[in-house]
């Protein structure tokens, strides 16, 4: 019965996320927002909706452990899973804008996590510190303006919606409701899962929620990386990192404060290693390659085992 709720999780939140971006995004470009303001709010959120929808339903039925890992395990299989696999496929070239601003304030979200969950708890002042810090974030990155040929890219990916507002209304609210459906089916068989079979629910939300809740991001990294897309890969990827520690969990105590069985361990030090490594392979050439990506993919491992205890 677990087994089967968390594959119809999985599945339930894959097609609701990609019903949400898709029919976001294209709403938005048909009401005439610039891709500028789409890229940073719809498509950042929609990537991260699985995430957030998981991680609010463990709060609330109970299960922070879950919450917390989820968020933990989701930025550590963005970068040692998704983006390892996307430089094994194809090599990933790297902005200078990305090494200067974007990996260092994602890196500093990391580093803030563990000041935040030092006493073994989320308290709401925190997590309303958290979003704040992501409505700054969103300001200043608002402020800047995309070369004119990203923005024709993303309106030549995302066209305009035309006259089918209405019909894109009603699939970004089916998005929302598979990925409502999707996120407690998946903590519920995750929970149950977990105290059959003994296991930790903060290492079955590092591990099954978090790889489950990551699925839309595979599949994006895996499209932009066979089509030699990298500021759309690592931006996309980079980003939904972002949300997820300042705006997931900002939310999730905001809503329910987390109440930690203790302090970070294993698994948030983990996370930390990894994007500094990311960051050092990135930085050194511009770029990521296949060798880089099978130690990200090694790493990734290592931390599993770690965290795992």
């Amino acid at each position: 019965m677990a087994a089967a709720l968390i594959l119809a999780g999985v599945a339930l939140l894959y097609l609701g996320g990609e019903l949400l971006v898709q029919n976001a995004v294209r709403l938005a470009r048909g009401l005439g927002t610039s891709p500028l303001v789409v890229g940073l709010t719809v498509v950042a959120f929609g990537t991260s909706a699985p995430e957030l929808a998981a991680s609010l339903a463990a709060a609330i039925g109970g299960a922070p452990e879950v919450a917390y890992g989820n968020v933990v395990g989701s930025n550590a299989a963005n970068l040692g899973l998704v983006l390892a696999l996307a430089a094994l496929l194809r090599p990933v070239p790297a902005r200078a804008r990305f090494l200067r601003r974007e990996l260092p304030f994602m890196a500093a979200g990391t580093g803030l996590l563990i000041a935040v969950a030092a006493d073994g708890r989320v308290s709401r002042i925190e997590g309303g510190f958290l979003l704040l810090l992501l409505f700054l974030y969103l300001f200043v990155l608002l402020r800047d303006r995309e070369p004119p040929e990203v923005e024709a890219e993303f309106a030549g990916e995302y066209p305009s919606a035309g006259g089918r507002v209405g019909g894109r209304l009603l699939l970004v609210a089916f998005g929302v409701l598979l990925l409502t459906l999707g996120a407690h089916a998946l903590v519920a068989g995750a929970v149950a899962g977990a105290r059959a079979l003994g296991v930790g629910e903060r290492f079955l939300g590092l591990s099954v929620v978090a790889v489950g809740t990551g699925l839309p991001e595979l599949a994006a990294a895996l499209v932009a990386a066979r089509r030699g897309e990298g500021d759309v890969l690592l931006g996309n990827l980079v980003g939904s990192n972002v949300f997820n520690l300042l705006g997931v969990l900002g939310a999730v105590a905001l809503v329910r404060p987390l109440s930690l069985a203790g302090p970070p361990g294993p698994e948030l030090w983990g996370l930390v290693a990894l994007t500094l490594v990311a960051w050092r392979f990135l930085w050194t050439g511009m770029r990521l390659g296949r060798r880089e990506g099978v130690a990200l993919l090694a790493g990734y491992l290592a931390w599993l085992v770690a965290a795992h205890g």
